[in-house]
């Protein structure tokens, strides 16, 4: 024990030998606050987990530096589901005592299962979605959840007690008795749970009692009474109805009897051969049950180390790719370049691949080299790609069909800015369209970027006649 003013190892004295300080308190605070850890040791080594929990609770109030009680306190926490207060308590206790603290093990442990520390995350966030769903009355939901919870953590104590509060309030006391024998299992003298047990035990008394006193009931209507001096004996009503079903149900029984037996005295031989052979086949099904049961809890490990492993790679690939589709883009961008590079490319083709890339990675994230060739290609397919998509505008234009055309000449300009004939079709589509606000816009454009041209002549004499229309 050392002194808590200088920090010297304490003797028997009632002072410090080297700074003086007046230590009898202090040492009676140490000593009641490790008879508290003490009996915490006793009560969960009978997993009285909650009796344990307090008195390391009082042991933490009398001395909050004590590594072991708080270590302990973790691991009850962490045996009745509450994880992120096991945690709590054992980072503490490795801030108090950085080195030779078994609560860094514990924290490793966690930490080097991801997948566990996950799984119970989730159930924690299940449980809280339980207790919201119970207080919107939704109390099928919330069965729902609970049991998903248990699924991912059997030991998650508050959800066993949920779960057979929620029984109990449906009145099916059988499976409320389970859930809370299960509690009872994590912990044996949790308050909660021995209350809920015993209002069980009250409930499922009275509906014995209640079916018991129905059936006194029902003998007694079938019973006659009569007086004998000053006696009441009660005896059963002769029924002659019952009597002769009862004469027919002994012989059926009695014929019944006489072929079995006679069955067994005529074939008794066939008997054990049927029975050699299905004990052969029950043999053979052994081994091969056997043989299968390894092979299952072998390939259940293979398949948990194959999930570990692909967790690892997905949060290596999330942690390289992030969320912007790095790259996806860089696939597309080379499934592009690949089609291009063809004797005969397909350049729409290639215009597709470049289509699925998106554009505000290739203006604000892409590197420079990337949007080279991206560019490259562009300007290399753009006035191609561009007239196709003019050609099957211009095929619907001249059907009436102008939100197609519409869709195609946007399609052009966007391969080929340069591409006058386009753009005006464009805004001659809306035009036809009745959209006369994006009309006035492309006609604006074409006269802006090729002033010189009939397509910009025709877009004055367009705007023209919007302006008298309206």
């Amino acid at each position: 024990m050392e002194c808590f003013n200088c920090g010297c190892l304490l003797t028997e004295n009632e002072f410090c030998t080297n700074c003086g300080a007046d230590v009898r308190v202090y040492k009676k605070i140490i000593f009641a606050s490790n008879r508290y850890y003490n009996i915490a040791l006793e009560r969960a080594g009978v997993r009285d987990l909650s009796g344990a929990a307090e008195s390391l609770r009082q042991c933490l109030k009398l001395n909050k530096n004590h590594v072991e009680a708080r270590n302990l306190l973790g691991l009850i926490y962490y045996e009745t589901g509450e994880v992120v207060s096991a945690l709590n308590e054992w980072v503490m206790s490795k801030n108090i005592k950085p080195l030779k603290n078994i609560a860094d093990d514990y924290i490793e442990d966690i930490r080097s299962n991801p997948t566990q520390l996950d799984t119970l995350t989730q159930a924690v966030k299940k449980y809280n979605q339980a207790l919201n769903y119970c207080m919107q009355d939704s109390v099928d939901l919330a069965v729902i959840q609970l049991k998903k919870v248990l699924s991912m953590n059997s030991k998650y104590l508050q959800a066993h007690q949920l779960l057979a509060l929620i029984y109990m309030s449906q009145e099916e006391w059988d499976k409320a008795e389970k859930e809370i024998e299960k509690a009872l299992r994590i912990d044996t003298s949790n308050t909660l749970t021995m209350r809920y047990m015993k209002e069980i035990d009250i409930a499922i008394t009275q509906d014995e009692g209640r079916s018991q006193s129905k059936k006194k009931s029902k003998e007694e209507k079938n019973a006659k009474k009569y007086k004998s001096g000053n006696d009441t004996v009660i005896q059963p009503i002769n029924n002659k109805d019952s009597r002769g079903l009862s004469t027919i149900l002994n012989i059926i029984i009695g014929v019944l009897i006489g072929l079995a037996i006679a069955i067994f005295l005529i074939l008794p031989a066939r008997i054990q051969t049927e029975v050699a052979k299905v004990n052969e086949q029950v043999a053979e099904y052994s081994e091969l049950l056997t043989q299968k049961t390894a092979d299952v809890q072998e390939r259940e490990g293979q398949i948990e180390t194959l999930k570990e492993q692909l967790a690892q790679t997905e949060e290596a690939l999330e942690a390289y790719t992030g969320t912007d589709g790095t790259i996806a883009a860089y696939e597309q961008l080379l499934e592009a370049a690949s089609i291009y590079m063809q004797e005969e490319p397909d350049v729409m083709a290639v215009a597709d691949s470049l289509g699925k890339i998106d554009e505000t990675y290739v203006e604000q994230e892409a590197p420079d080299y990337f949007k080279s060739v991206y560019n490259e290609l562009l300007a290399l397919i753009g006035p191609e790609v561009s007239d196709s998509y003019y050609q099957t505008g211009m095929a619907e234009f001249n059907v009436q069909n102008y939100s197609e055309a519409i869709n195609y000449f946007l399609m052009a300009v966007s391969f080929d800015e340069t591409d006058s004939l386009a753009l005006y079709q464009l805004a001659e589509s809306y035009y036809r369209n009745e959209d006369l606000e994006n009309a006035v816009i492309y006609y604006n454009l074409v006269i802006e970027r090729f002033p010189g041209k009939n397509s910009a002549v025709n877009s004055r004499r367009r705007l023209n006649t919007i302006e008298q229309q309206q």
